[in-house]
């Protein structure tokens, strides 16, 4: 950090008996000695503003560069959760299309079949069955995916809940942090 700058001692000084012993005649006085010291007082003042100036611009630079870091890890954080989601969403969305489609597959074969065996009938009971087991089947599928599909969306919300509640943590950390620099 700046340091103020030490400015050479430009006059003596005398202790309390001396002035006495010399007391001078009113107007005696040296005249350069407002000029030094209206000097002395000037750069005083200078050297102050220059440091305050500097720190406050420290200030700022450091404020901004927190700043900044913070709003990085919270788009990170939140970008890498919305990756996440969409990423679950997709593979569920996928396969429920699959399950959905092979599921309209069956429908239309059983409807073909349905109209090849009409006058068989106990192959069309059979082919009955068989559809229902499959659909049970299907059905189950489509519970198990949900199922699974509800269990990893909590379980990734309460992934999410955590990290935020890390990340506030280390945000209020990195808060008292700078209120101590700045205090």
């Amino acid at each position: 950090d700046e340091e103020t700058p030490i400015l050479p001692k430009t006059s003596k000084k005398r202790s309390y008996l001396e002035d006495e012993d010399e007391e001078e005649p009113a107007g005696s006085h040296d005249p350069n000695f407002g000029g030094e010291m209206k000097n002395l007082l000037e750069s005083f003042g200078a050297d102050i503003s220059k440091t305050l100036s500097a720190k406050r611009k420290r200030l700022e630079m450091f404020t901004q560069s927190a700043v900044k870091a913070s709003n990085h890890k919270v788009e990170n954080t939140w970008m890498t959760q919305h990756s996440e989601r969409t990423k679950l969403s997709t593979e569920y969305q996928t396969q429920v299309q699959a399950v959905m489609n092979q599921w309209d597959s069956d429908i239309q074969k059983f409807k073909d079949q349905e109209e090849k065996l009409q006058n068989l009938f106990k192959q069309q009971q059979k082919l009955f069955q068989q559809q229902r087991i499959i659909q049970s089947q299907r059905l189950k599928t489509l519970r198990q995916l949900h199922d699974q599909y509800t269990k990893g969306m909590e379980e990734l919300e309460q992934c999410h809940q955590d990290q935020q509640g890390s990340m506030q943590g280390e945000l209020r950390k990195e808060m008292a942090l700078l209120q101590k620099k700045i205090l």
